[in-house]
């Protein structure tokens, strides 16, 4: 995970009706996010030869006050995936960003002890391989509570704008990760025409933030309705915050 500050008044026309920005400090993020799919099911059911795949998304952070509290979620810009047939389902019937590219990942082992693992994600769009890389040490730790990791890991339920205005609300379920914290990234390609000029432009600088997280089974439950007008934030006259 990959985090990067950026002004609130880029997400303005994206935050999905009900939900308002989540703060950090103050602060508002995006996140690059690569991950692995793994024995993947839909209620319950595995899909033959869909059930493995890599997944690269570009996601920022909203909440909405539900029954119990303010509710955290992510909402997604862009989600990458090597199979066709998995971003037209996502796209056709949930109204999520899918989109089909190339793709590769790879996981480099520390050659020994003491010496550093390597992830990285490449995807490619439309014509030129993007890639991010995170170098770790060590093993994985418990999140630190009120860190900036604990609040990008730390949401728990998914929104998505619908074509009727309208906003799919989703909850999410997995135990707290523990993390890797980053000693070395870096994210390269063509950002700009990956995520759009501005958001892109702020992809060109380090990260905020950048961590490994360990992974877990993960529980996506059936979303909601919700209809409620949307809340926004005042714009900073600058289009990324400064690192």
């Amino acid at each position: 995970m990959l985090n990067y500050r950026v002004d609130p008044g880029l997400l303005q026309s994206f935050i999905p009706a009900g939900t308002e920005l989540d703060f950090f400090q103050q602060q508002t993020f995006i996140s690059v996010v690569g991950f692995q799919f793994l024995h993947a099911r839909i209620r319950g059911l595995a899909i033959p030869w869909h059930g493995n795949f890599p997944e690269v998304n570009l996601r920022f952070y909203v909440r909405r006050r539900g029954p119990e509290g303010w509710r955290r979620g992510v909402v997604f810009l862009r989600e990458l995936v090597p199979r066709l047939a998995i971003a037209l389902v996502a796209r056709t019937v949930y109204n999520e960003p899918y989109a089909a590219a190339p793709m590769r990942h790879r996981w480099d082992p520390a050659p020994a002890p003491g010496l550093p693992h390597t992830a990285a994600y490449s995807w490619q769009w439309p014509q030129t391989w993007n890639e991010m890389t995170i170098s770790v040490r060590a093993e994985p730790q418990p999140m630190v509570p009120g860190s900036e990791a604990e609040f990008i890991a730390e949401h728990y339920w998914g929104y998505t704008a619908q074509r009727d205005g309208s906003t799919l609300e989703y909850q999410v379920e997995h135990p707290p990760w523990r993390v890797w914290t980053a000693e070395a990234t870096s994210l390269t390609g063509d950002l700009r025409a990956c995520y759009g000029p501005a958001l892109g432009e702020c992809l060109q600088g380090p990260p905020s933030s950048a961590f490994l997280a360990e992974g877990s089974k993960v529980e996506v439950y059936g979303g909601a309705r919700i209809t409620l007008s949307h809340q926004g934030s005042q714009a900073p006259s600058s289009p990324c915050r400064p690192h």
